[in-house]
C-alpha cells in the first residue's frame, strides 16, 4: 500500500492535469483526493477546462489546489521530440515549475516519452549519471521489487546499469527505509559467466562496487520470487518484463473470475474467497503505486500509465510528496558526490 505523507510538503506537486488517455477528469479527481490527504497540488493545463472540471467536485475551492495555465498539451500520439519547440505544453510548464523551485515534483499520466524528454532537458542529470532510468515496483512473494530500467533506455552501456543500481539502492534506503538493499542483475542464468556482452561487463562493474549489496545474476523467475530488492536491466528488456507482468495479471484474474462464475458451487466459493482475492488484486494493481519515478534527473519526476484512473493519480501525488519530504534528490546528490546524507 502507498503510505500517505505525514504532512503537506512545503512546495506543491505539479500535475500535468490534461495528460493521459482520458484528459482532465481522472487527473482532477485524483488531485482532489490527494489534496484532501494534505498534498498541495498545482493543476497544470488549460485553465478553462480545469476550472470547469474542478467545479464538479464540491468543496474543491477550499482545498490546497491551484490551476496553472498551459494552453498546449502533447498528445499521446505525438512525438516526444515535440517538447523542444512547445514551451506552453503542460508537461514543459510542469517541469519548469520544478526547475524554478515553485514545485517539489512533477507527475504526469501523459506521453511518457515527452515526460522523460521534458524532465531531462529542463532539470538536467544528477552528478555522475549518464542516463536516467524509470524505476517501477512489481509485486513479489514477499512484498515488492524495484525494477529499472523499464523503458527509458532501449540501448545501454554496462556503466549505466552500475549507476542505476547505485541510484536504486539510495532510493530504497531513503524513501522506503530498506537498509542495505540487495541488487540483482537480470540475465539468462544465475552463474556469473551467463549473459550477453553488456551483462557480463555490468556484472564485473557491480561486483567491484563495495558500497552495493550485489547478489549476482537473477533470472526472470527470480523477479517475482523477491530474490533481491532491486533488479537492474536495460530499458528494452525491463519494459517487456513490466508489460508481461501486467498483462499476465489481467489474464489470470480473468481466468479466476470465469472459474468462479461457472455454477452455483463456484459462485458460492467465489463469495467465500472474495475478500482474499480483493487483497491479491490490490497488490497486483498498478494504480497502487500510481506512477514510476524517473531516477537520475535533478528533480522529482513521476511517469504514470496513460490509462490511469483517479486512484492512480492520487497515489502518484502521495508518492511524490513522500519522496520530497524524504529529501530524496538532495540525498541522492550528496551520496553520489560521496558525502554522507
Amino acid at each position: 500500500m502507498t503510505a500517505e505523507p505525514s504532512g503537506a510538503p512545503e512546495l506543491p506537486i505539479a500535475l500535468d492535469a490534461v495528460g493521459g488517455d482520458h484528459g482532465a477528469p481522472p487527473n482532477v479527481a485524483g488531485a482532489v483526493q490527494a489534496a484532501k490527504a494534505g498534498v498541495k497540488v498545482l493543476l497544470v493545463g488549460d485553465q478553462v477546462k480545469l476550472h470547469a472540471e474542478l467545479g464538479k467536485h464540491p468543496g474543491a475551492g477550499a482545498l490546497p489546489l491551484e490551476v496553472v495555465d498551459a494552453p498546449d498539451v502533447i498528445g499521446m500520439d505525438e512525438h516526444a521530440s515535440d517538447v523542444r519547440g512547445r514551451r506552453e505544453a503542460s508537461i514543459n510548464v510542469a517541469a519548469k515549475l520544478v526547475k524554478d523551485g515553485k514545485a517539489a515534483a512533477l507527475v504526469s499520466m501523459g506521453h511518457s516519452g515527452a515526460t522523460m524528454a521534458a524532465s531531462l532537458l529542463t532539470l538536467g542529470r544528477l552528478p555522475g549519471i549518464d542516463r536516467p532510468a524509470i524505476l517501477t515496483h512489481l509485486p513479489t512473494r514477499s512484498g515488492a521489487v524495484a525494477v529499472l530500467d523499464v523503458g527509458a533506455n532501449a540501448d545501454v552501456k554496462a556503466s549505466y546499469l552500475a549507476q542505476w543500481a547505485q541510484l536504486a539502492s539510495i532510493y530504497l534506503r531513503v524513501v522506503e527505509a530498506r537498509e542495505n538493499p540487495t541488487v540483482g542483475l537480470l540475465s539468462i542464468g544465475e552463474e556469473d559467466h551467463k549473459g550477453n556482452a553488456v551483462t557480463l561487463e555490468a556484472h564485473a562493474l557491480l561486483r567491484a562496487q563495495a558500497e552495493l549489496n550485489f547478489y549476482g545474476n537473477v533470472e526472470g523467475g527470480d523477479v517475482f520470487k523477491g530474490t533481491t530488492d532491486i533488479v537492474v536491466t536495460d530499458g528494452f528488456t525491463g519494459n517487456i518484463v513490466l508489460k508481461l507482468a501486467e498483462g499476465e495479471a489481467r489474464v489470470l484474474f480473468g481466468w479466476v473470475k470465469d472459474a468462479l462464475s461457472g455454477g452455483v458451487l463456484a459462485k458460492l466459493g467465489g463469495l467465500l474467497v472474495r475478500d482474499s482475492l480483493r487483497a491479491v488484486a490490490e497488490r497486483m494493481d498498478p494504480s497502487t503505486y500510481g506512477a514510476s519515478i524517473l531516477l537520475g534527473v535533478r528533480g522529482l519526476s513521476y511517469i504514470g500509465h496513460g490509462s490511469a484512473d483517479d486512484r492512480a493519480v492520487k497515489n502518484a501525488l502521495l508518492r511524490a510528496a513522500r519522496a520530497h519530504e524524504s529529501r530524496l534528490i538532495e540525498r541522492l546528490s550528496e551520496q553520489l558526490k560521496g558525502t554522507p546524507a
